[in-house]
């Protein structure tokens, strides 16, 4: 199979280390990775890098993100999503008395660059380890705060009161527009907490990464070994960033470790292309000169 890009529309109770087992099977390679991991619950859109595209990953993973989720505000739990257990639960009249302007102002709060705790079942390692893991096991996670940019969380559509036995929840959809490293958990569980009673996600699905879209994505059930719709690695790069057009000594020249001068690029990563079209390398400034980061082999079905 070329090297490319496989965009895939996860579905929910699939791991990401699952989706790129699956891939690995149908591409018949070992060199299968993934930008950006979704929880099993999650559904949406996942970047599958194949063969010398898993090179491009790298600058991937970083890109904004878009999001859609569910959030229900009344409870907390352990996972600040609903896969666990209730830690606490708010009284109904509490609940009941939040109005569309105390969930706006509460919003405000979270959006804009904010300091943010991650989720403790987060996959940031702790001592070794992975959060998630040490939670599962019964030890206490306290992690540091870091720091995001919420762009956009923003509310879709009416909220909506919901009873269940004896308690009562306010639902609402949402779309979050955020930088890399957010943990749309968190925003619920922060979000929750502000209004004092509590909150967590109850569905999440990811719509944008950079500028590929869940449009874009194909279905699990739709791959085949004979027909996966491969976004090629030089298509997959133009798409996403700032592009460099190279002569033929360019070319040679980043080949052979050398430099470039820098031609008023502002973003970077730049994408270096060939006069074939081909990727080259991928460029960032140093000083006045450009240098590669990572140079692709000659002919990107590698």
């Amino acid at each position: 199979m070329s090297s490319g890009l496989v965009l895939i529309d996860k579905p929910s109770g699939w791991t990401s280390h699952d989706v790129v087992a699956r891939l690995r099977k149908i591409a018949g390679t070992r060199r299968v990775g993934h930008a950006g991991t979704l929880d099993p619950m999650a559904t949406g859109l996942l970047l599958i890098g194949i063969n010398s595209a898993t090179k491009l990953l790298t600058f991937l993973v970083g890109e904004d993100k878009t999001y859609e989720a569910t959030i229900r505000l009344g409870a907390s739990t352990i996972t600040d999503d609903k896969e666990s257990e209730f830690l606490q639960v708010a009284p109904a009249a509490a609940v009941s008395a939040i109005t569309v302007e105390k969930l706006q102002t509460s919003l405000d709060a979270l959006r804009g660059e904010i300091m943010q705790v991650p989720s403790s079942v987060s996959a940031i390692k702790v001592d070794g380890e992975r959060a998630y893991a040490k939670v599962r096991s019964g030890d206490e996670v306290k992690l540091a705060a870091r720091p995001v940019t919420i762009k956009r969380f923003e509310v879709i559509g009416e909220p909506r009161l919901v009873v269940e036995g004896e308690n009562t929840f306010l639902d609402f959809d949402a779309v979050i527009d955020c930088t890399s490293g957010t943990y749309i958990r968190a925003l619920a569980r922060d979000l929750g907490a502000n209004l004092e009673v509590g909150g967590h996600l109850t569905a999440l699905r990811r719509t944008k990464i950079g500028t590929y879209s869940v449009a874009q994505a194909q279905t699990l059930e739709g791959l085949t070994p004979e027909a996966p719709e491969v976004l090629d690695i030089s298509a997959a790069a133009r798409q996403q960033f700032v592009a460099r057009e190279l002569s033929a000594q360019d070319e040679i020249d980043l080949r052979h470790g050398k430099r470039l001068k820098a031609a008023g690029e502002t973003a970077e990563p730049i994408a270096g292309f060939g006069p074939s079209g081909n990727l080259v390398a991928m460029l960032t400034k140093s000083g006045k000169d450009l240098k590669s980061l990572v140079v692709f082999a000659g002919s990107n079905d590698d």
